[in-house]
């Protein structure tokens, strides 16, 4: 797995190695240590899958406090563009983004910590989207 730095402190892109041949293809979509080394300890306690068609935006969504959530998103199926804003107070990047496109051809993955707004618009005719965050949904904390 490469890590790439973005330009927002926290922010991550993850291509992972892709093996293919004639049977298809395959590639290691989390692994706790390589993680941890490269982007710090995050402990994830639920994994989470959406589908939506073309044009949909999802977001941009964050949770506030202590039920902020920090994401690890990827796309299964289809094509999106990824949004990621630093809403964090004391933060020099505040108001600004990382957009990155993700693709289940390109297996790319973003980590977006807590502290920021997230959300995605679909390029395909349909794009399943799953991602990993370490706190539980908070309905009360939701903006």
């Amino acid at each position: 797995m490469d890590y790439i730095k973005t330009d927002i402190d926290g922010v991550w892109i993850l291509e992972p190695k892709v093996w293919k041949d004639a049977r298809g293809y395959f590639t290691e979509t989390w692994n706790e240590t390589d993680f941890n080394a490269h982007v710090g300890t995050t402990r994830f306690v639920q994994d989470n899958e959406s589908q939506s068609v073309r044009g949909v935006l999802r977001g941009l969504h964050y949770q506030r406090g202590e039920a902020s959530q920090a994401k690890l998103v990827r796309v299964l199926e289809g094509e999106v563009m990824d949004v990621a804003i630093d809403l964090r107070s004391a933060s020099p990047t505040l108001g600004r983004y990382v957009a990155v496109r993700l693709t289940a051809e390109n297996h790319r993955q973003l980590f977006v910590p807590r502290g920021f707004a997230h959300g995605f618009q679909v390029l395909s005719e349909r794009a399943t989207f799953a991602y990993k965050v370490d706190n539980r949904y908070a309905p009360e904390a939701e903006v």
